[in-house]
């Protein structure tokens, strides 16, 4: 993960899953040091070009972070520390259970 910040006693650790060739932009949430649960942005392929018509993640990632950001925090307050993955595609984004896809959607 590169980038850590806090919220609401809660330590946040994001960055692009390592090695990955899909898009995949991982929160970890943290509290007194203990994981409490993942995060997840994920941008299918063929919606990239939406955000980026060069598809480059770092362009992607710097136009939407703050946006992403308050998800992340509508979570906290919600206190839902479920595994959740915000799936965007090119039809729109639905929110997902991260943890009914842990075979194929892990932050290492």
């Amino acid at each position: 993960m590169k980038d850590t910040w806090t919220y609401k006693n809660h330590e946040i650790q994001e960055g692009l899953k390592p090695g990955s060739k899909t898009f995949r932009y991982f929160f970890k949430i943290l509290e007194s040091g203990e994981k409490k649960c993942n995060y997840c942005i994920w941008i299918t392929d063929d919606a990239l070009d939406q955000f980026d018509p060069s598809k480059k993640f770092d362009t992607i990632i710097a136009s939407r972070k703050a946006a992403w950001h308050q998800w992340v925090k509508g979570k906290i307050d919600e206190g839902d520390f479920r595994n959740r993955a915000l799936k965007i595609e090119k039809q729109g984004q639905v929110e997902i259970n991260l943890s009914d896809m842990s075979d194929h959607i892990t932050p290492d």
